[in-house]
């Protein structure tokens, strides 16, 4: 007992032993004892507002680093894969540069898909919901433990019962809750503080540290709690040594800190060789991401100052900011974040010398230190990130509503006796609560897609090259190609050399129907991201596409050595060995594949075709002569549209229908088989009929809006060229036929333009075009040739002549 505090006889107190209870201590337990109604009444009611704030999140989907670290990674597919977490920090992402050593994480994420039986975001976004709803009831006993101690009050437990609801709804929170791979930084959060729980409440823990087994857990979810030995000697020196930075200087008060400074031996020991261990674990082809780390380090200080101004106006949000490192500490920006530390600092000194002001003190350095990790010397390749100050704000809300709170007992009396006092600071509270609650519910709706999502992004940070590259994607899967573009080109002056950016390109030039324009791309993309797999693997995708099959497996092998976790590579070279009745790579691939997902439905599948040596449309016919179903047709009539053979498409439809003539799926099939040979008036009323029959078949309506769309382009183009049949018209018709994918049309539009206006050189290109399509390599090549040689300039023919020549040359 120091002789600063009181003694009083403990009534109830978690300390045993040779640790000392305070006056306020026990004050604490008779009155977290006794709770009245009313404390039930609004936890419940703020636990009910909490739930209603997110009840728009749960069906939010996978974004960003989800992609890589859920979406496209095998290990995670199966939860026998638990122990590898452990041994191989490959296992926690499919891409090489983001994998370290975080085996808790994959674990949580492996048993999400598990229960879920797949990719069901529900899943995984209310595990992440509870343990944030387990957090802040630690967050309660702590925060509780916290203020007894420093000021024992008969409403102590309703402040801090009000500073965890403020915490709980508060809208920057949403960027964690809603991002499932940030998980990590709740999971560890959780943890963490359950570690402090058990030292707090838990005396047996201390004795046999068992409250060490929470750190390592979340050490392994995250490493950004390695700063918890400095949270816990400032606990201990704070409110259970009694001294505060100042008086620590004093001979007796270093005698306690010698004794805070022994108490977390055990917890530096612990955290010094995770980091050892995670250090020697984590693949060499990790990278954080960052450049400079000096430029990192000046920039940090302004970062801070705006994560603080985010918690008191959180107007800013933006899943994927367009902040930059600065050049120079000659900038108003390291100054003023500079001073604002030092304030800061100075604050958290000063309000540590008395007790009832100490968690003030302790809140800002919590703030600080909870902000290490990733605002300091360690580059990381985003200087910002919103969902970093999930762990430094629980810091922060205890500050700032332990200083509301003091100014609020201060006038105990006056606010008793004046109703008005009461109704202010009851409205504040609501407004406070309803406001972060609003906020938080509108942040849910912005992550529920990713077309929301990332058009926030291109509005909050316009000059982020991956969000204006993302929303482009969103505008791509539309079908809107021009926009797309737009915006792939806006990310391409910011961004000019991102991988993924060219990736993308490739695949929208796919869209368009420019292979030419497609490949080279993807060549830009290796060019920017040799160690990208994703990279190998779209350009492998495309290659396959155009039957250059040597070629794509070359890629996608090399996608393997660097992600042997990529299952769409898994799934592609699958394909492709099928296709080319490779039986033994086929058996390889789809048995290496099942020992990371014993289960999986597509490598099982095709390790039987493997061993039955014959190709998936004999395979599917061989079954339907046995037992002829609907379900076989269809599958079958899917089999022949993969393989370009649209008319056998439409007559196994037509065999499905004999069997169920209200085979909605069926007539959509045939939809899109008509859709493809160009035969829109067939087309139309095959997915009128499917709609007919299944009302709520949302994959024919799309279907029938697209044709409607695509055949009124083509008439529209027709009409014009009928009622003024300049060359130029013809050129547009032919550029229309093109888009819709029917070349021989595309042809014969653009030799009328050579009627019209002989030497064309763009008609001559669209022919060569149209050609390359149909794999009539001398006829693109004699177009091409045509085409260059009435323009020795124009650089497309000379992609397409390359691209034909090129195609020939492997044939």
């Amino acid at each position: 007992m120091s002789k600063n505090t009181r003694e009083s006889k403990p009534t109830q107190g978690p300390l045993k032993g040779n640790e000392s209870v305070s006056s306020t201590e026990s004050s604490q337990t008779q009155i977290s004892g006794k709770r009245k109604p009313l404390f039930y009444l609004l936890a419940g009611s703020l636990l009910l507002l909490v739930i209603l704030a997110y009840s728009n999140h749960f069906r939010n989907t996978f974004h960003f680093d989800d992609s890589h670290v859920i979406v496209n990674n095998i290990y995670i597919r199966d939860i026998k894969n638990i122990p590898l977490f452990f041994k191989d920090a490959s296992t926690i992402s499919s891409l090489p540069a983001n994998q370290s050593y975080r085996p808790m994480l994959a674990t949580s994420l492996a048993i999400d898909y598990w229960l879920g039986k797949g990719l069901n975001p529900i899943y995984f976004q209310f595990s992440t919901f509870c343990w944030y709803i387990l957090q802040c009831l630690l967050m309660f006993f702590i925060f509780l433990r916290i203020m007894n101690i420093a000021q024992a009050h008969k409403w102590n437990t309703y402040a801090a019962l009000l500073a965890v609801g403020w915490y709980a709804l508060h809208t920057a929170n949403a960027e964690t809750i809603n991002y499932i791979s940030a998980r990590s930084d709740s999971l560890s959060t959780f943890f963490m503080l359950l570690s402090m729980f058990m030292m707090l409440y838990m005396p047996k823990s201390r004795r046999w540290l068992l409250y060490l087994i929470p750190v390592v857990v979340g050490i392994l979810v995250k490493p950004a709690i390695l700063v918890y030995p400095g949270l816990l000697f400032f606990y201990i020196l704070y409110f259970e040594e009694n001294s505060g930075l100042k008086s620590a200087l004093s001979k007796v008060q270093v005698k306690k800190i010698s004794k805070a400074l022994y108490l977390i031996i055990p917890s530096l020991l612990v955290c010094g060789l995770l980091y050892y261990f995670q250090g020697k674990m984590t693949p060499e082809t990790f990278t954080p991401g960052g450049k400079s780390r000096f430029s990192y380090m000046i920039t940090q200080p302004f970062v801070v100052l705006h994560y603080f101004q985010m918690f008191f106006l959180p107007n800013e949000l933006s899943a994927d900011s367009d902040w930059t490192a600065l050049d120079s500490i000659l900038n108003y920006k390291f100054f003023s974040g500079s001073l604002f530390i030092c304030i800061l600092l100075i604050i958290a000194f000063l309000t540590s010398e008395k007790k009832q002001y100490r968690p003030i003190s302790f809140g800002i350095l919590w703030f600080f230190m909870a902000l290490l990790p990733s605002s300091s010397i360690i580059p990381f390749g985003e200087v910002m990130n919103d969902h970093r100050t999930f762990f430094p704000y629980i810091g922060l809300v205890l500050s700032i509503s332990w200083s509301l709170y003091l100014l609020i007992i201060a006038f105990e009396k006056e606010i008793l006796k004046n109703k008005s006092y009461k109704a202010a600071i009851f409205f504040g509270i609501a407004l406070l609560f309803g406001g972060h609650a609003y906020g938080t519910y509108q942040r849910n709706k912005v992550w529920s897609s990713d077309e929301s999502l990332w058009q926030d992004v291109t509005i909050k940070s316009p000059n982020n090259g991956r969000g204006l590259m993302n929303y482009g994607l969103t505008l791509m899967a539309k079908g809107d190609y021009s926009q797309a573009e737009e915006y792939f080109k806006k990310a391409q002056e910011r961004w000019p050399y991102y991988s993924y950016l060219y990736v993308n390109f490739g695949i929208l030039k796919e869209a368009m129907k420019d292979p030419s324009g497609a490949e080279f791309n993807y060549k830009k993309a290796l060019q920017y991201g040799p160690y990208n797999p994703e990279c190998y693997y779209y350009y492998g995708r495309f290659l396959s596409t155009n039957n250059r099959k040597s070629e794509s497996i070359d890629l996608l092998s090399k996608c393997l050595e660097l992600s042997p976790g990529h299952i769409y590579t898994r799934y592609l070279l699958m394909g492709i060995y099928a296709e080319d009745y490779e039986w033994a790579k086929l058996a390889d691939i789809a048995s290496t594949t099942l020992q990371f997902i014993p289960n999986d439905k597509t490598a099982l599948y095709y390790l039987e075709f493997s061993k039955n040596k014959k190709t998936k449309i004999e395979t599917a016919l061989e079954s339907i002569r046995k037992s002829p179903t609907a379900e076989g047709y269809l599958q079958l009539s899917l089999l022949y549209y993969n393989s370009s053979n649209y008319t056998a498409c439409i007559e196994a439809c037509s065999e499905a229908l004999k069997i169920n003539p209200n085979y909605a799926e069926a007539y959509n099939n045939i939809c899109s088989a008509y859709n493809q040979l160009g035969k829109w008036d067939e087309a139309v009323k095959a997915c009128e009929k499917s709609i007919q029959l299944k009302p709520s078949f949302e994959l024919a309506s799309n279907n029938l809006r697209a044709i409607k769309s695509r055949k009124l382009k083509v008439e529209k183009a027709l009409q014009i060229a009928k009622e003024k049949p300049t060359a130029e018209n013809f050129l547009n018709l032919s550029l229309a036929y093109y888009g819709e994918s029917m070349f021989k049309e595309c042809i014969d539009a653009a030799q009328t333009a050579l009627k019209i206006k002989p030497g064309y050189a763009q008609a001559y290109n669209n022919i060569c075009s149209a050609y390359n399509n149909l794999k009539m390599w001398d006829e693109a090549i004699n177009a091409g040739e045509q085409a260059l040689k009435y323009d020795p300039n124009f650089v497309l023919a000379k992609n397409n002549v390359a691209f034909a020549k090129n195609q020939k040359g492997k044939n």
